[in-house]
């Protein structure tokens, strides 16, 4: 090697050193990066920014994140590592890992490695498996969506502890995993497309050089080192201010407007509601667009319909609308909204929870027209109410002149009304009668 060569190749050893000092706070959500072995190609650096960009390839994609509850944690995390550097190896399920290692997998091996356990299964049982897998990459392509279908990291029966009927066995969601419930002690990222063929070329070519001491690594410094060390629950997470609290500000609103000081007697309040977000794997891609997401933008095509409407007011029911933040995670907004009609707050002003005639909620209805299945299926807490919202959707859907779209009764083998804010309201009101319009007979919740 030519003293051009070496002096070259110094800096490189260098600068592998220097960037890991200077890199921002292990608290910051990062992205994993991707360092380059040496060329024999000598180039010219103006600065140290050019040296770097020579040695790293950012990589983009989307983490799997740390949550905190009461009792735990749940989600990927790199708890007791400042700094992860590892092989990109292609995960087979077959092989033996002799070294830490990253993980690279299809969407198709993703399935595998979590919602068939095969991972967990081989941390429990190989204990090199368990300390050699330092993070997984999941690829990224153009069918990922169809990949997806049927993939759901929620559970048989999402929150089935908020249920007011004992019915916790019974399969609400049939593909669930709970794999978003569960805690891994290593980064997991979603890659974007053009970061899966980067990486797809990387552990290539390391997988022809098993036999050479150079490899491309990919750097986990910065990922998911998200809390401090000793944060293992919300509580101590908040008390040391290195965490924020899931939720955020529910949303309501009437047509016609509520007049707090008017005389007249209040009328009976028919109350629809949705929800604002939802629980995913992969949060920053999978905003729930097919499923809650669905139903809020159906309601808010409700809502911009009926204020083009004359006369509301002289109807006998008060329209209330109102979308809940956080109902992935233990129904957080509906029970906040309930909580704050029995205070009589300021916030709720005008409303009273005894005026609340009927509830009705829009679920997930994006996936009717997604997945050539145009049917949609109303549940309700009684056989009466059943008849009625049935008929009234009848109406209005011959008002579409379509024989695509199909409306029907929810199955009654089904123990009651699937997952939804619904629970908050038939654990505080039981009689009150409440409907769920979604287009699942059963329920899912195919979200990556």
């Amino acid at each position: 090697m030519n003293d051009s060569k070496l002096f070259v190749f110094l800096i490189c050893l260098l600068a592998q050193v220097f960037p890991l000092l200077l890199r921002s706070s292990p608290q910051v959500i990062g992205m994993p990066s991707v360092i380059l072995e040496p060329s024999d190609q000598v180039n010219s650096f103006e600065s140290v920014p050019d040296l770097e960009k020579s040695m790293y390839m950012a990589i983009d994609g989307y983490p799997c994140v740390r949550l905190l509850n009461l009792s735990g944690e749940i989600g990927c995390s790199n708890p007791g590592r400042a700094n992860i550097v590892a092989p990109v190896t292609r995960f087979k399920t077959e092989n033996k890992l002799a070294e830490p290692s990253a993980l690279l997998v299809s969407m198709d091996q993703f399935e595998d490695l979590f919602a068939r356990h095969v991972i967990l299964s081989l941390l429990s049982i190989d204990a090199d498996f368990s300390r050699h897998v330092v993070g997984v990459l999941v690829e990224s392509s153009s069918q990922l969506q169809n990949g997806l279908k049927g993939f759901s990291p929620d559970k048989k029966f999402p929150q089935a502890e908020f249920a007011p009927y004992q019915s916790g066995k019974f399969e609400w969601n049939p593909t669930g995993s709970g794999l978003m419930w569960k805690a891994y002690n290593f980064p997991v990222f979603l890659l974007s497309n053009s970061s899966t063929l980067a990486l797809q070329e990387i552990a290539l070519r390391n997988e022809k050089r098993k036999k050479s001491s150079t490899v491309d690594v990919a750097d986990f410094d910065l990922v998911m080192q998200t809390t401090k060390s000793g944060t293992r629950d919300s509580e101590s997470c908040l008390r040391e201010q290195t965490c924020l609290p899931l939720g955020g500000y529910s949303v309501w609103s009437a047509l016609p407007p509520i007049i707090v000081s008017s005389s007249k007697k209040a009328k009976p309040v028919i109350l629809t509601v949705a929800s604002m977000d939802a629980a995913s794997l992969f949060r920053d891609i999978s905003i729930g667009a097919d499923s809650p997401i669905s139903g809020l933008i159906s309601l808010l095509a409700v809502v911009d319909a009926l204020s083009r409407v004359d006369g509301l007011g002289d109807l006998d029911k008060q329209l209330v609308f109102a979308v809940f933040t956080g109902e992935a995670w233990g129904y957080l907004g509906s029970r906040r909204f309930l909580l704050e009609l029995d205070q009589h707050s300021d916030a709720v002003s005008g409303l009273d929870l005894a005026l609340i005639e009927t509830v009705l909620e829009i679920g997930s209805v994006g996936k009717g027209f997604t997945q050539d299945d145009n049917a949609f299926f109303a549940h309700s807490t009684t056989e009466s109410a059943t008849n009625g919202t049935l008929s009234a959707l009848k109406d209005a859907l011959g008002s579409l002149k379509t024989q695509s779209i199909k409306i029907s009764r929810a199955s009654k083998l089904n123990p009651g009304l699937p997952p939804s804010s619904l629970m908050s309201f038939l654990k505080k009101v039981v009689k009150m009668p409440q409907y769920s319009f979604i287009n699942d007979n059963i329920f899912s919740l195919c979200l990556p």
